[in-house]
């Protein structure tokens, strides 16, 4: 193909008319109105001086031409890098620093404050509004609405995302078009989406989920999508009814079992929900199946590789694991110290090989070769272990590894025992600085609406149920856990809210 990531997903849909992207007021774009909005900014791209493997970092909301903007880049051959609306100035500076971006497109009310930054950075700079305009989107409107496709190989980066570390320098992982096509293929054909699929969407775009797990896969069977700005629990269920399949985290399927209106006559018409870029409970998984009778799709993947494994479409979806490698990826569990694969049942930490594996960090040829072997395995910093059926359970990050008194703490096996307690609506376990231990366990606690949790029962059940090193020494409340824009729990956040409790010394 000349260009396979923009053959993939759109090449094959030019001049159809049936609905890609559809409002919350029922505004219903076609395949063909989106793609002559493609092709209009892929030609403004090239009239900003833009060529073929060309940077351009993109801070906006969350529209139809923000997505346009995406597939006029996979159009022109320009590498496409995200960022959150929610970064600071100082953080997309570094992003624009680093990545040679040559182009930034931002909001217009942002101008002011990032004019700077691109000038800084050598980059132009550029505004597209949610609603249409901005000067991009003002210069686009004057190009014609045909493009000839810039030329491709698989090898070539299609995007640049950079990952969101909780210490040193964020990385940029270097995806390539073979390695997007192939997961919106794969998970395609896996999830069994058709062109008759509508799905709810609610992610944000700048982010692996939203855009290349969601939009990549409905796109390249030419589906549809109820495309709403941001997740709202009533705007949910007013628009499910309309739709077949849902991508959410799981924040999202809390949420909708909060809501008395979220009842089974409401999921009546959809055939799949898949949950992501966090755990999803246990709990939420039961509760799921009990109110509506679906069983969430529950799959792991991370941004260097998209997605990894998926519990099955047909057969056992079961709770508390992340399912089976994809096809063609390679799943093992190794030795963190020696590489070494471990057998099923060990804990180790989580190696992945296929198709989906990034290129490597963008100008840290160190860091790749450090996370990347040379066998192609890339090192996720996950820690899990794989079941006698081969389903992958991921049990915390290496990072998040607690060693107390020499001793190692897995801090999903304290959660899991501390979420089954009563009046505890979720937890969150993280080692602190501890003057005897090195690192004392602490368990951050999110009390049930209406409830406290008993603190005699808690800590009768760990002691039932854990060694004596991996019990909490500190018990702590809050009303919430604070998470990411993906609904992942910021445990840095928490370490460095909790690090001076123990200052003071005391025996273990």
């Amino acid at each position: 193909m000349a260009n396979p990531l923009f053959d993939t997903l759109f090449g094959r849909h030019t001049g159809q008319n049936r609905p890609f992207l559809i409002g919350t007021d029922g505004h219903e774009t076609s395949y063909d109105t989106f793609l002559r909005r493609t092709a209009r900014l892929a030609n403004a791209l090239t009239q900003a001086g833009l060529a073929p493997g060309d940077r351009l970092a993109a801070q906006i909301d969350k529209s139809p031409d923000a997505l346009a903007l995406y597939a006029a880049c996979a159009q022109a051959g320009v590498v496409f890098l995200p960022l959150n609306p929610g970064y600071t100035p100082g953080e997309v500076a570094y992003f624009v620093q680093d990545s040679g971006a040559r182009l930034l497109v931002c909001a217009p009310d942002a101008t002011e404050t990032l004019t700077p930054i691109a000038k800084a950075a050598g980059a132009r700079l550029e505004t597209l509004h949610p609603r249409g305009g901005g000067s991009l989107g003002d210069l686009a409107d004057h190009q014609p609405d045909t493009f000839a496709m810039a030329e491709r190989s698989e090898g070539d980066l299609a995007a640049l995302l950079y990952t969101s570390g909780t210490t040193g320098r964020s990385k940029g992982a270097m995806l390539t078009q073979a390695n997007l096509v192939s997961n919106a293929e794969t998970l395609a054909g896996l999830w069994r989406f058709t062109a008759d699929d509508v799905l709810l969407h609610a992610l944000p775009i700048f982010h692996t989920h939203g855009l290349f797990v969601a939009t990549n896969t409905v796109a390249c069977v030419g589906g549809a999508m109820l495309f709403v700005p941001k997740f709202d629990v009533d705007t949910m269920i007013d628009l499910m009814p309309r739709a077949t399949t849902m991508m959410g985290v799981p924040t999202f399927y809390t949420r909708l079992l909060d809501s008395p209106r979220f009842t089974r006559s409401a999921t009546a018409g959809m055939r799949l929900f898949v949950s992501g870029s966090a755990p999803l409970l246990t709990e939420t998984h039961t509760a799921f199946e009990a109110r509506t009778g679906h069983r969430i799709l529950e799959r792991y993947g991370m941004t260097e590789t998209n997605m990894n494994t998926s519990n099955p479409y047909d057969g056992d979806r079961r709770a508390g694991t992340v399912g089976l490698p994809l096809p063609g990826v390679e799943v093992i569990v190794t030795d963190p110290e020696t590489g070494t694969t471990l057998p099923p049942g060990n804990i180790g930490q989580v190696e992945v090989r296929g198709p989906n594996v990034f290129k490597g960090y963008w100008q840290m040829p160190e860091k790749t070769a450090a996370e990347l072997r040379e066998s192609g395995f890339f090192q996720t910093g996950d820690l899990g272990r794989v079941d006698a059926d081969g389903y992958l359970h991921i049990v915390g990050r290496d990072k998040d590894l607690i060693i107390s008194g020499g001793y190692n703490v897995y801090p999903k096996e304290v959660e899991l025992v501390l979420d089954a307690q009563p009046d505890v609506l979720e937890s969150a376990v993280i080692g602190v600085p501890h003057p005897d231990l090195g690192e004392a366990v602490v368990a951050v606690l999110v009390p049930r609406s209406g409830g406290m949790p008993d603190a005699a029962a808690i800590v009768a059940a760990c002691d039932a149920a854990l060694a004596r090193y991996k019990q909490p020494r500190r018990y702590e409340h809050l009303p919430e856990l604070p998470r990411n824009a993906m609904g992942k729990v910021q445990k840095n956040v928490l370490r460095d809210r909790y690090a001076a409790i123990f200052a003071q010394s005391q025996k273990p």
